[in-house]
């Protein structure tokens, strides 16, 4: 017996230093290499599409035969979106939390204005990012109403392209911006307050009811009931499908090939070759899948001077864990992030833990894609990420 526990331990590690060496016997994987025209076409035929430059275009993205989007209900989804009156202490509004600028001049938010008050002799990192319509509050875990911080310590994500995905939470439990905002303005953590005082305020507001009137008027039997708390999150959604972004990357899509550096090109080539775009596809390169996370696991045997990861599946974070969150259903599942503006919405994964991306991208390529990432493919990914850093498009501008 113990001669066979001896032979049985023997082939065990004999058959672990043949894995772990195994990569190392095998030829270097070659990534294929792309010209401008050929990385264009390969990045739009996996549906890496650029943002519509125009209405007419956004109206084309998306089926409005409910006539989702229409003139009067985007400018009251505007109005409702800034407006504090829609939380129960009248403190915040969707653009505390989702911050984006009402204007071109200024952020009409109470938490950015105090930060850029002169009065304020803090500054610190916040104080500049907040400018950088980056569509959240860039805080590890939000903060709604009355100082109350996520329960589960998750942050908040960008609203900016968010109408774009399929999925909308860190679960991914939601499936439209309409129904979100209902959520949101419902939950005892973030805006907190219940359907009837919603109506109830925006009922004493004449401008509101003239608004509401011109949105809805088609869609109501009276025009006593276009002031609901439905047509209030259909208007707000309505606002935020709006909320699109376009770039460099968009630039180069659209055949502008000077658009992007050669380092960035090469970065879009490792993100489709090495297959991060498998899940942060679409026109909003990601939000259109719900997956595992992480999905690997690596073993190093140093004491054998072997640095070859042994891949196995994982129930650990490669961080703390803070808020003990564990997906959907407890079961490590989360709705792929959004990487437009990635680049301006750290800090990153669903508690904040990571604040640097090229540490993200290195915990990608390890914890999905079973890869150590040399520094040099890092910096390249990560320069193809900052090209997909945009501003909100103004579609106001050809309306008809």
């Amino acid at each position: 017996m113990p001669r066979i526990i001896f032979l049985a331990a023997v082939w065990t590690i004999v058959t672990m230093i043949i894995l772990l060496m195994l990569p190392n016997l095998l030829p270097d994987r070659k990534l294929l290499t792309y010209n401008d025209d050929e990385l264009r076409k390969g990045a739009l035929s996996k549906g890496m599409l650029p943002v519509p430059k125009d209405y007419s275009g956004l109206l084309k993205i998306k089926d409005n035969s409910e006539k989702l989007l229409t003139i009067e209900k985007i400018a009251l989804g505007k109005e409702l979106y800034f407006d504090t009156n829609l939380s129960k202490n009248g403190d915040i509004s969707c653009a505390t939390c989702h911050v984006i600028s009402k204007d071109k001049k200024h952020h009409d938010s109470p938490l950015v204005n105090g930060l850029n008050d002169s009065s304020n002799s803090k500054v610190d990192c916040i104080s500049c990012h907040l400018r950088d319509e980056s569509g959240t509050e860039r805080f590890s875990a939000s903060v709604g109403e009355d100082g109350k911080e996520h329960p589960f310590h998750l942050n908040t994500q960008t609203i900016l392209n968010s109408s774009l995905a399929k999925y909308l939470t860190w679960s991914g439990e939601v499936n439209s911006v309409e129904e979100q905002a209902g959520l949101s303005m419902q939950s005892p953590f973030k805006m907190a307050i219940t359907p009837a005082e919603v109506e109830a305020r925006l009922k004493k507001d004449s401008k509101y009811i003239k608004m509401f009137n011109d949105a809805f008027k088609d869609e109501t039997a009276s025009a006593n009931d276009t002031v609901s708390f439905e047509n209030t999150t259909k208007a707000i959604g309505a606002y935020v499908r709006t909320l699109l972004t376009r770039g460099a990357y968009d630039r180069f899509l659209d055949g502008n090939n000077s658009a992007i550096s050669p380092e960035a090109k090469r970065g879009l080539t490792s993100f489709i070759n090495l297959g991060c775009k498998g899940c942060h596809t679409g026109m909003s390169v990601g939000g259109q899948v719900i997956q595992r996370f992480p999905l690997k696991d690596f073993f190093i045997v140093e004491a054998l001077g072997f640095s070859t990861p042994f891949i196995s599946s994982s129930d650990v974070f490669p961080f703390e864990n803070i808020g003990g969150y564990l997906g959907k259903d407890n079961e490590h599942l989360f709705r792929i992030p959004i990487l437009r503006n990635v680049t301006k919405t750290s800090p990153y994964f669903h508690n904040g833990s990571v604040s640097n991306i090229r540490e993200v991208v290195a915990i990608m390529g390890k914890h999905q894609l079973g890869l150590y990432l040399s520094e040099t493919q890092i910096d390249e990914i990560v320069e193809f990420l900052k090209t997909l850093e945009g501003d909100v498009v103004d579609y106001s501008s050809d309306k008809q």
